[in-house]
C-alpha cells in the first residue's frame, strides 16, 4: 500500500494548481491534477540522530540505530538483507533477481556462524534469553551475565564444559553482583540443570575472573518468602526489624541469608500470632526446618537482649 501525503500549499510549476502528492515508497513528488513529477527523491527533514535514555533520566543523542547489546551474539551490529523483494525505488524484483537475492540471503546467514566461538556464543545467549523469561530478570542483569560469559569464553573456560552450566553460573554471578534474590536452586530449576554443576562453575568463574561479590542482605529475601506464603505486611515489617537487630549484634555474619530471613519471618509470625508452621516457611525459602530452629534461637536471644538494653536505657533516663 502506497502512503500519500498531500501538500496543498505547494503550486505545480506546469499547471499552476495546488495539490502536490508525495509518494513515501518511491520518494516521488508529483502534481495531483496533471501528474507532473516535481522531484523523484525526497530528503528526510528530520534529525539525523535518535535519542536513547540514559541512567539518571538524561538522553544520549546518537547517529546510529538501536543501541548495542552484549546479550546479542553480534551486539546488534549485523547486516540484514531486507526480506521484502523490492528494489530501492519500490518496484518488485524480477524472478531471476529474486533467486539471486535469496541465494545472497542464504550465504549471508551462513557466513555469520562460520566460527566455532560465534556458534558457542549464539547458543549460550539463546539459553540466557530463555532463563531471563523464566526467572523474570531485568535487562541489566542479562547484560552483566552476557559480559561475564564473554570473559569466560575469551579465557577458554568454556572449553570442555557444558555451555548451559557456564551461562547459568554467569547468570547467578550477575544476580549476586546486582543483589537480586535468586538462589542456585531457582536457576537450576529454570535451566533443568544440577545445582552442584552450577555451583562448581560459579566457583570457577569467581576464581579465574577475580570476581568480588557483595554480601547478600537477608532483608531482601523477606519479601519473596512472604509473597509466596501470603504473610501480612505487619509481620514482614517486624521480621525486617528483627534482622536489623541481628545485624547490629553481628549475628548475621557468615549465615545463609535465606535461612536468616526464614527464621526472622517465623519469629515474626509467632510474635503476631500468625498461623504459619516451620515446614511451610522452610519449603517457601528452600531451607531445612533444622536451620530455622537454630537461627530462631539466636534471633530470639538477640531480641531479648535488645529489649533489655532498651528498657535499661529508658529507666536511666527516667531516674
Amino acid at each position: 500500500m502506497v502512503l500519500e501525503i498531500i501538500d496543498v500549499d505547494t503550486v505545480c510549476g506546469r499547471c499552476g494548481k495546488k495539490g502536490i502528492v508525495t509518494d513515501s515508497v518511491t520518494g516521488e513528488r508529483y502534481c495531483g491534477k496533471c501528474g507532473y513529477v516535481v522531484s523523484d527523491t525526497v530528503q528526510d527533514s528530520g534529525p539525523e540522530w535518535r535519542a536513547f535514555a540514559k541512567e539518571g533520566g538524561s538522553t544520549d543523542p546518537t547517529r546510529t540505530g538501536a543501541p548495542t547489546s552484549l546479550a546479542m551474539h553480534d551486539r546488534g551490529l549485523a547486516t540484514v538483507i531486507n526480506p521484502i523483494n523490492r528494489d530501492s525505488s519500490g518496484k518488485p524484483l524480477t524472478s531471476t533477481m529474486k533467486n539471486t537475492v535469496e541465494r545472497l540471503r542464504t550465504w549471508d546467514s551462513r557466513s555469520k556462524v562460520n566460527v566455532s566461538a560465534d556458534k558457542n556464543l549464539r547458543q549460550a545467549l539463546n539459553e540466557l534469553s530463555r532463563l531471563k523469561d523464566k526467572l523474570s530478570l531485568s535487562s541489566s542483569i542479562v547484560e552483566k551475565a552476557a559480559y561475564l560469559y564473554r570473559k569466560a569464553l575469551e579465557k577458554g573456560l568454556v572449553k570442555g564444559r557444558s555451555i548451559s552450566t557456564i551461562i547459568a553460573a554467569s547468570l547467578y554471578a550477575a544476580c549476586r553482583d546486582t543483589e537480586t534474590p535468586r538462589t542456585l536452586k531457582d536457576i537450576a530449576d529454570a535451566g533443568n540443570l544440577k545445582k552442584k554443576d552450577i555451583a562448581k562453575n560459579y566457583r570457577l568463574l569467581h576464581q579465574e575472573l577475580g570476581l568480588k561479590m557483595p554480601v547478600v542482605n537477608p532483608i531482601q529475601c523477606i519479601a519473596r518468602i512472604a509473597s509466596i506464603l501470603g504473610i501480612t505486611e505487619k509481620t514482614k515489617r517486624y521480621a525486617v526489624k528483627v534482622l536489623k537487630v541481628a545485624q547490629a549484634h553481628k549475628e548475621s555474619a557468615g549465615k545463609d541469608p535465606m535461612g536468616l530471613a526464614a527464621s526472622a519471618l517465623y519469629l515474626a509470625c509467632v510474635k503476631n500470632c500468625e498461623d504459619m508452621t516451620q515446614r511451610d516457611i522452610a519449603e517457601a525459602a528452600n531451607v531445612t526446618e533444622v536451620t530455622i530452629r537454630n537461627r530462631y534461637k539466636s534471633l530470639k536471644l538477640d531480641q531479648k537482649i535488645d529489649c533489655e538494653t532498651r528498657d535499661k536505657k529508658s529507666k536511666d533516663v527516667v531516674t
